[in-house]
């Protein structure tokens, strides 16, 4: 009997998958079909293929059972999409996410007027998601990616090797910019701007299994901001850019940070309309 509950067709399996789903998924559907294909180590296109076919289901309970349990989608399968480049993820590293496209854009304009840079620098790389997605833009450049977090370097490294960019991209354990020498032409980073009392209100995928070191920025959380701002004139080339992720209601501070550090500046939206993301050039006085 159990083996008969353990088994239906896919068609069957994505339906009721999207049920258990739907009071915690934007899109239950999608979620059910990418848990499934991964349960059964198929694409969704073979699933939309063999909508008919019968399979053992007992992997995808589990894995239903993870995310009804609030953990996130891509710590499940491993993985996650950034500027169409497929990143592994683990419990190291923040998920990737699409508001932070945003910053690859504004690297993109920052630079569409004048020579592309060639030395690049990620603060708090994470996955590593915004430095290769910028080599891959930039292909005359090379990158290095800091992060205090040992695994999530080794993490950004393999996604490097990966995608084919280890020869141009180098990965540090360090704080910051303490540890370096030299400027740069682009500096990037999403530094962890959660005020700290307020990161037990966020989403249960985000409180319960993101690290706290890349969410949490302070008792205001303009901790990270005020150590990296200072640092930037030290690292930043004179015609370089350096941009920084924002959270919402963040664009005044952070600007009234940057000026007071020596920056002009000005933001980039993201698509719902938000300044995400802040872009630093030296002010000419």
């Amino acid at each position: 009997m159990l083996a008969a509950l353990m088994s239906s067709t896919i068609a069957r399996a994505i339906s009721d998958g999207a049920v258990r789903l739907d009071q915690i998924a934007d899109n239950p559907r999608l979620e059910a079909r990418i848990l499934l294909a991964h349960a059964l180590g198929l694409t969704q296109n073979d699933l939309i293929r063999e909508l008919r076919r019968t399979v053992d289901r007992t992997v995808f309970e589990t894995l239903l059972n993870r995310r009804t349990a609030r953990e996130p989608l891509a710590l499940i399968t491993g993985h996650r999409e950034f500027w169409s480049l497929d990143f592994h993820v683990s419990p190291a590293t923040l998920i990737p996410r699409p508001d932070s496209e945003t910053l690859i854009e504004a690297a993109l304009a920052a630079f569409a007027d004048h020579p592309a840079p060639r030395k690049i620098i990620d603060l708090g790389t994470g996955s590593g998601c915004l430095l290769l997605a910028l080599l891959k833009e930039f292909p005359s450049a090379f990158g290095i990616g800091l992060d205090l977090n040992p695994e999530a370097a080794a993490l950004a490294k393999r996604n490097a090797i990966d995608l084919g960019l280890a020869d141009r991209a180098a990965f540090v354990a360090s704080d910051w910019t303490n540890p370096l020498f030299g400027r740069f032409d682009l500096i990037v980073s999403n530094p962890p701007y959660i005020a700290s009392a307020a990161i037990e209100t966020l989403m249960p995928e985000v409180s319960r299994h993101e690290p706290r070191t890349a969410l949490d920025g302070g008792m205001d959380g303009y901790d990270a901001y005020r150590m990296i701002l200072p640092n930037l004139t030290r690292h930043l080339e004179p015609n370089g850019s350096a941009i920084l992720e924002l959270g919402q209601g963040q664009a005044s501070h952070v600007t009234g940070l940057a000026q007071a550090a020596g920056f002009a500046s000005s933001l980039r939206l993201d698509l719902a309309g938000i300044p995400r993301a802040i872009v630093l050039t030296w002010l000419r006085c």
